[in-house]
């Protein structure tokens, strides 16, 4: 029988009615339990890492997971960490790049209702998760969800109330469950699979800027004391302002001076691609301007993090942010 680690770190799923609105309260083991025919389904060990509201997850917490999984690599077949939410996406593509390569899946998965409510989708969402790490093709970090199971670095939730919260955006679904049955879209080449590597840091000196209509360029002034790396998220397919020269000057004296800058859309689907209008060519023949194409904001920030813990060399954060990780980007839609 083949063993799993549950890790539990709160959200939704372990939420109880409070005073003040919902709340963590049940425990990772209480959640195993109320789930019907799990443990006959595999050898589960459950470990109680946190209890939060996943709107308090953190980059520091993001470590405390991997650590979780890379100590306990060894020992176990795959891993499901029950999660809010709110963040979810996020931690899936933070845990996509601090441990790449994994032979063994790392399923992520929640509810929109608490275990305890008599509509909940706890119970189903925590069964599929453990049916699909168990399975000998899966692989990597991965969403679980409604039924869906969405790579970790193409996630976004979608939707704040009904089940069917996440999408996968500008990329297939990895695998559709009905039931206990796994239909997969997409089987990784064994070959692909090389050592698993962790890594230690992440720079969390990013920041996400959206651009609205009149907006300042002079926040990126601003923001310059405080982060090493802005994603901007333009309009359209990637449309920066020109009523002056102001974002001009500011977008390349951002590079020049050293920072990192990558440019996104704020479009859901279909991504980025600076070289279609005016208003983005000049910034698409810059060389310090990182394009993400189709990747997701999520994976973005966890991904500029990820790099820049790992070098403040220019041309190697040009490198590894051109790499493709766990299906984080593909340059043709």
């Amino acid at each position: 029988m083949k063993k799993i680690l549950m890790i539990a770190t709160g959200g939704t799923i372990a939420s109880a009615e409070g005073g003040d609105g919902l709340t963590p309260a049940m425990t990772g083991e209480e959640l195993a339990a109320s789930v019907p025919g799990i443990k006959d389904k595999c050898d589960l060990t459950v470990l109680q890492l946190m209890n939060i509201d996943s709107t308090n997850m953190r980059p520091y917490l993001w470590g405390l997971m991997r650590d979780a999984i890379t100590e306990h690599y060894n020992d176990y077949d795959g891993f499901v960490i029950l999660h809010g939410t709110d963040t979810m996406a996020y931690t899936a593509a933070a845990l996509s790049y601090l441990i790449q390569n994994s032979a063994k899946p790392i399923v992520l998965t929640g509810s929109q209702k608490p275990m305890g409510n008599p509509y909940t989708d706890a119970k189903i969402n925590i069964y599929q998760s453990i049916l699909y790490a168990l399975d000998d093709n899966s692989c990597d970090v991965s969403i679980v969800f409604n039924g869906k199971v969405v790579a970790g670095t193409r996630a976004r939730k979608q939707r704040t109330r009904s089940f069917d919260a996440f999408e996968s955006m500008n990329f297939p679904l990895l695998a559709v469950i009905h039931d206990d049955r796994i239909v997969r879209h997409y089987i990784a080449p064994t070959t692909a699979q090389a050592n698993m590597v962790s890594y230690q840091r992440l720079n969390d000196r990013v920041f996400v800027l959206k651009l609205t209509p009149e907006v300042k360029a002079d926040i990126f002034e601003l923001l310059r004391g405080h982060y090493d790396a802005i994603i901007l998220e333009t309009f359209g397919i990637g449309g920066i302002p020109e009523y002056d020269d102001s974002f001009e000057k500011a977008i390349f004296g951002w590079v020049d001076s050293g920072k990192t800058l990558a440019v996104t859309t704020q479009v859901p689907e279909e991504g980025c691609d600076l070289e279609v209008y005016q208003v983005g060519k000049k910034y698409s023949e810059h060389p310090g301007i990182l394009q993400a194409a189709d990747m997701t904001t999520e994976a973005l920030v966890a991904k500029l993090m990820w790099i820049l813990g790992q070098t403040n060399n220019p041309k190697e954060i040009h490198r590894l942010f051109y790499q493709t990780i766990n299906h984080d980007r593909q340059e043709e839609l």
